[in-house]
């Protein structure tokens, strides 16, 4: 007995001295292991903060991508020998105050995400004068787990296990450190610098090359929309585009004359093609690159700038422009920030004739260059920004790397370059109006870019059929970093590199209308790319299989217009996401967890493009004047649902692979049986028609529910509540529609409208029923109940 006291007292000694190794703080606790110290933080009951670094260095740790801050979160201690338990009400954090490493777990005890032991790692480097570390972190997951995120890469890899993946921005790479568990969680790794990720048989880590500590997020959503939403509570809300930005965008490098831009658009008119944007690329300011991007006008092929703006305008359509945050040394607004020391000093494209970036971490940089786009673009009418190459440049020295910007060096700082720049452009513009929302495109980004009105693409890639497959996954895993809007190229911009003979080359035809079938469903539908102009005017006229299939493609996006600016409302104020991994609505279903050429778009539409060209034995580049096969894709269709082939009706059974026929015009998609889409009206720009005469369609099979959201299209009044919404639930047993009571009023809102709606039975479709309307009902806002 005597020795179990003994025993039993040396226990209790033992624990009251792991008791002091922790100390309780307002939302987590502190500790000190070995020479680490670490600090657990609770922003909310699902996000958590991990803070480590060397003893007596404690960092000031301020965030670029983090708006959120930390919220008074209930949690309970409990402490079982050498680990400390934090739970909140819906997470574990566990420290083992031995060895210092930090896993998470849910409520359930089911283990999420652990780190490593004795893996935070601290290695001092010098950098000329500045004084810092190498810092890694490895975690340990579940062998089958997959992972995705990190932005937006061209490996082609959707999973990002048992990958290697430099996060540096560049052109065509997008770097967003942030990774997403197929079992309902993301981390953040906080840190600025160029940072390495690597998954292998050791474990997935992160390596930075500068920074003072390890800096993490850890996020519980239990499934990937709530993932998302997690994200967005962390590092930002996205603002809602317009509706006209979810219409189709003509672009080229470049239009050299106001005429022919404002003659593109008339074109499109004529021949009654839809179209509500046009983008001028660069060198409207001039030709010579020492006036280049002075922010303003100056070719003299562009003699009356306000008038092409204005001239665009009357066609009803709007107008985009290229700024670049770099500057000519002979422009105003390279000598106003040089003047002011704002100018970095190292070397930026078009090369050694002294043009400079601008220290975008400064807000007083950001407001000078806000000042000439401005005076200069937005006075004059311009509707958006087409703010190119935020990197703001791949390859830059160590001399350059080690320059001072107004947060830290350009090596601390340089994946948050894009985040700020796009930053002063969006707060600025709001402070300017709020008449216009803001419209960005740009070619980087980082984490909690989405507050900030911006859209990526995914930068001057080559036209190539295995270019455009790397795009579904560039675009998914983007997406599954909290920014939901995303585009690219339709057709790539390097089309010369490929096809010498350009527009006219039957097979960059086709690989062009592929392309664009894929991009009808991303949240950017915008035709772009240098060598090869590729307006569809261009590709023949009305009869030419090219020219007809765009039409079409173009068409059907403007039908899906109030089913994507009602995902667009979606995202606003649930966290949406538009265009989808399959893994975010059939997690459960493991076989969808590495598919990276299908995904969904919106929760109701299939996607599958075709990406693959048909002509056999074709050579890249090679003109071919005829098809010589038609061939079929190979498409999985989920579990969990059941699937109506879009173009026939035919239904299918989910869980199954199988083939579809793909004619040129033809791009799989399938309608997930439980669905109601809501179908535009036949229009030349999206704001043409009002939505009076409503098509709905119901995909029955299962139980559905659409919210139709509609407000002024363009302002920012939707913030203060002026908008409608309109449930609508189809009740597949009874066989009943319910439009519920209209919510909300906004100026000019339809007070009454007809809902057309039509139940798509096996073996039809769209196309064959078109005007064929089961039940027409005349709608006032008050709830109605259709029976079927």
């Amino acid at each position: 007995m005597k020795k179990i006291s003994i025993v039993f007292l040396v226990a209790i000694f033992a624990g009251m001295l792991n008791a002091q190794n922790y100390q309780r703080i307002t939302n987590g606790i502190k500790a000190e292991v070995e020479s680490v110290g670490i600090e657990v933080h609770f922003y909310s009951p699902t996000i958590v903060r991990i803070l480590k670094y060397p003893r007596n260095e404690v960092p000031e740790a301020n965030s670029f991508s983090v708006i959120k801050k930390e919220g008074n979160t209930p949690f309970q201690i409990k402490q079982y020998n050498n680990v400390v338990n934090l739970s909140s009400s819906d997470v574990v954090v566990s420290l083992n105050l031995t060895t210092g490493d930090v896993s998470f777990s849910n409520i359930d005890a089911s283990p999420l995400i652990s780190e490593k032991s004795a893996t935070t790692i601290f290695t001092p480097q010098k950098y000329g004068k500045e004084r810092t570390y190498e810092i890694r972190q490895t975690f340990l997951l579940d062998k089958q787990e997959a992972i995705y995120g990190l932005g937006q890469h061209q490996q082609g890899h959707l999973n990002q296990r048992g990958q290697e993946v430099l996060l540096q921005q560049a052109n065509t790479e997008i770097a967003i450190p942030i990774i997403h568990s197929v079992k309902g969680y993301a981390v953040l790794w906080d840190n600025n610098s160029s940072t390495t990720y690597k998954d292998s048989y050791e474990g997935l880590s992160f390596t930075s090359v500068s920074g003072k500590c390890v800096d993490y997020y850890f996020m519980y959503g239990k499934n990937a929309d709530g993932t998302i939403a997690q994200i967005r509570d962390l590092t930002g809300q996205a603002p809602m585009f317009p509706l006209w930005t979810y219409g189709f965008w003509q672009s080229r490098e470049r239009y050299v004359s106001q005429d022919e831009l404002v003659g593109t658009v008339k074109k499109y008119r004529s021949l009654s093609i839809p179209l509500d944007g046009i983008i001028q690329d660069w060198q409207y300011w001039s030709t010579d690159n020492k006036l280049w991007n002075s922010v303003e006008f100056g070719n003299p092929e562009f003699p009356n700038p306000r008038k092409m703006v204005d001239d665009v305008h009357k066609l009803n359509t709007h107008i985009a422009i290229s700024v670049w945050p770099s500057f000519g040394p002979n422009t105003n607004i390279h000598k106003e920030l040089k003047s002011k020391n704002l100018l970095f000093n190292f070397d930026v494209y078009p090369h050694n004739i002294g043009v400079r970036a601008y220290d975008a971490f400064n807000p007083e940089a950001r407001q000078i260059y806000w000042k000439y786009m401005n005076d200069n673009l937005l006075s004059i009418g311009i509707d958006g920004w087409w703010l190119d190459s935020t990197e703001p440049e791949d390859n830059i020295n160590e001399e350059g790397l080690s320059e001072p910007t107004n947060m830290g060096t350009f090596r601390d700082v340089r994946n948050a370059f894009p985040l700020v720049s796009v930053k002063g452009v969006y707060e600025h513009q709001r402070e300017t109006t709020s008449d216009k929302r803001v419209y960005i495109f740009t070619r980087s980004a980082f984490a909690g870019q989405q507050r900030y009105g911006a859209n990526s693409w995914s930068g001057d890639i080559d036209s190539r059929w295995s270019t455009l497959h790397k795009q579904i996954s560039a675009g998914l895993n983007f997406s599954l970093t909290g920014i939901p809007f995303w585009n690219t190229d339709i057709g790539g911009f390097w089309a010369g590199r490929v096809y010498p003979e350009g527009i006219k080359d039957k097979a960059f035809h086709e690989l062009y209308v592929r392309w664009m079938q894929f991009a009808t469903f991303t949240p950017m539908m915008r035709s772009h790319g240098t060598n090869t102009p590729r307006e569809i005017y261009q590709f023949g006229e009305k009869g030419d299989w090219a020219f007809d299939v765009q039409e079409k493609y173009i068409n059907l996006r403007y039908s899906l217009l109030p089913y994507m600016y009602s995902i667009g409302h979606e995202i606003t104020v649930n966290s949406g996401t538009m265009m989808r991994a399959l893994s975010m609505d059939f997690a459960e279903d493991i076989k969808v967890h590495n598919i990276d050429n299908q995904f969904m778009f919106g929760k109701s539409i299939l996607v599958v493009p075709v990406t693959d060209s048909m002509y056999v034995d074709r050579i890249e580049g090679k003109a071919i004047e005829n098809f010589n096969t038609v061939k079929s894709q190979k498409v999985y269709l989920p579990k969990g649902a059941d699937w109506y082939d879009f173009w026939t009706g035919e239904k299918f059974k989910g869980g199954q692979g199988i083939d579809k026929a793909t004619p040129i015009d033809i791009i799989p998609l399938y309608i997930k049986a439980g669905s109601i889409l809501p179908w535009g009206p036949k229009v030349e720009y999206a704001t043409e028609k009002k939505w009076d005469n409503l098509e709905v369609f119901i995909y029955p099979g299962a139980d559905a529910e659409f919210l139709l959201y509609e407000d002024e299209n363009d302002n920012y009044n939707y913030e203060k509540g002026v908008f409608s919404t309109v449930k609508m639930k189809w009740n597949n047993k009874s066989q009943t529609l319910v439009i519920e009571a209209r919510q909300g009023e906004f100026p000019g809102m339809l007070k009454k409208r007809n809902f057309n709606i039509t139940i798509i039975h096996e073996r039809y479709s769209i196309d064959k029923l078109s005007g064929k309307i089961d039940k027409s009902i005349v709608y006032q806002g008050k709830q109605v109940a259709v029976k079927f």
